[in-house]
């Protein structure tokens, strides 16, 4: 039998995707439908099934993804050049519950994890340095290099940004929020909160956002206030190390796990395998009783009604229709298109139009029931899949979602980056190409279901195992061994 070179998604799809670069004249075979290709190819491309009008919705994942822009013929390449989004404007919804319950698997795993005196756990056990203000942040980073992690302590990192200064409402608001919330993450089993002094983000108001915390593993201070702040931090580094020298991991039930999915230079098999397989994770922590953050509400536009038959009561789905509808106002506000995606590494991946870009990243929610919807830097409470308020912005989403509290990052790629956070973050490739040129990022390569060496099952299981094994500290991703680790905040608004 003959290696596929295009594959169907759906049964109502009308497209197929090329799984390499094909050339005119090749000859293609999806299930009923046999062809010869009219143009050149290229892989993640899409290629039409039978002829299409003008006007005609092209269809993808079930659904459909923009509509012909001119008439072509079945074996055409279709993208940008032939195919629009139907998207435009605000959008009207309706809860229409699905009805979709995942019942629990029969055993519960586990993994070696720390546990935190809120009842938290933690897969890592380090000193994180966070700072009020980016006037420190060289300051902070100088502590940090000269601390040495003692016992039981699995690394001293510093987490710099470049506000807290001259910050007025929202702005503030969102460092605050997003500062006090690494703060409790539990991973982080010891913090030294590093000032200026006359910034606007005050240290005192910052711990006040931070709640109800351990205070035994916090320590701060104003740099302004002491004679030498590089030897006052090391000193208090210090103090942090001894009361976590004791800390030890213990074996917990994987429902206590939260993490976070995201994806980043998405290419036209993202939504097929490694979206696909994350997804699966997705489902089967949700039926545990684990925590599932998903985020990027750009990348929801198109797809959102999907999201939203899936709310658990009407209260959600409208908490959804609501933090849909007020980040649509806020491209509008900034006089930008609400619809100007895919990325222009998307397109060349295969990604045509933002249905599509956004059908296939919600993949990563798989179809777990969304049990509740997040605002920015607002904490994950419970388990289930939870959505989070958060840009398309790889560095913003993935910071917004280890302050709400995930613990390890499930980060799916087709184009590849080495982009990596405080958190251990699992990156997926969608295909086999980038994981064999980049195993300095990839760590899971997801390609291999397009390789046809491994079924979704199979894949699925794997992954699972592999976030248990890094959960646990028994692997380590790329990010953590290569010193891949920062954070962004989201900006909006004037700066004094």
């Amino acid at each position: 039998m003959s290696t596929p070179n295009a594959l169907r998604i759906h049964p109502d799809d009308n497209v197929a995707v090329a799984l390499h670069a094909l050339s005119a004249g090749t000859d293609i075979d999806v299930g009923t439908s046999r062809m010869r290709l009219l143009h050149d190819v290229p892989a993640g491309h899409k290629i039409a099934l039978r002829a299409l009008d003008v006007g005609e919705p092209v269809v993808k994942y079930g659904f459909p993804i923009g509509a012909m822009t001119e008439a072509a013929a079945a074996g055409s390449w279709l993208h940008s050049h032939n195919l629009r989004t139907q998207l435009s404007g605000m959008s009207a919804y309706e809860y229409s519950p699905s009805g979709l319950i995942k019942a629990p698997p029969a055993s519960m795993p586990t993994f070696e994890g720390y546990r935190r005196a809120d009842g938290r756990v933690g897969t890592r056990n380090e000193v994180w340095i966070l700072n009020t203000v980016g006037c420190v942040n060289f300051v902070a980073e100088g502590i940090a290099k000269n601390a040495q992690a003692g016992p039981g302590v699995d690394g001293v990192y510093a987490f710099g940004h470049p506000f807290g200064c001259s910050q007025l409402g929202d702005d503030l608001s969102h460092t605050q929020a997003v500062l006090a919330g690494l703060m409790r993450n539990p991973n982080a089993g010891g913090v030294l909160v590093l000032g200026l002094g006359c910034e606007n983000n005050q240290m005192d108001a910052l711990l006040a956002r931070a709640g109800n915390i351990d205070r035994s593993r916090i320590r701060f201070f104003n740099s302004q206030d002491v004679m030498d702040e590089r030897a006052s931090g090391l000193a208090m580094v210090n103090e942090l190390m001894a009361r976590m020298a004791n800390d030890r991991r213990t074996t917990i039930p994987a429902s206590d796990l939260v993490i976070g999915h995201k994806c980043g230079g998405s290419d036209g098999f993202s939504g097929i395998s490694a979206n696909a397989a994350v997804g699966r994770i997705a489902d089967k922590l949700t039926s545990l009783g684990g925590g599932v953050l998903l985020t990027e509400v750009p990348e929801m536009f198109g797809a959102e009604q999907l999201l939203m038959n899936r709310a658990v009561s009407e209260p959600v789905y409208e908490q959804l229709v609501a933090m849909i509808n007020d980040f649509k106002a806020y491209f509008i506000r900034h006089g930008q298109n609400i619809y100007e995606n895919p990325s222009p590494g998307n397109k060349a991946g295969g990604l045509t139009t933002l249905e599509e870009k956004s059908l296939g990243a919600i993949q990563k929610g798989g179809q777990a029931p969304v049990t509740r919807v997040l605002r920015y830097g607002e904490p994950a409470t419970n388990g289930g899949l939870s959505l989070l308020e958060g840009p398309g912005n790889d560095g913003v989403s993935c910071t917004a979602m280890i302050a709400s509290g995930a613990t390890i990052l499930l980060f799916t790629t087709g184009r590849g980056t080495p982009l990596g956070f405080p958190v251990p973050t699992i990156k997926i490739s969608s295909n086999s190409d980038i994981a064999a040129k980049k195993p300095h990022w990839i760590d899971f390569n997801a390609g291999a279901l397009l390789d046809g060496t491994r079924t979704m099952d199979e894949l699925s299981e794997e992954l699972f195992s592999y976030v248990l094994d890094v959960a646990s500290g028994s692997r380590r991703t790329n990010n953590e061994q290569h010193g891949y680790r920062e954070i962004a905040i989201w900006k909006d608004g004037v700066t004094l």
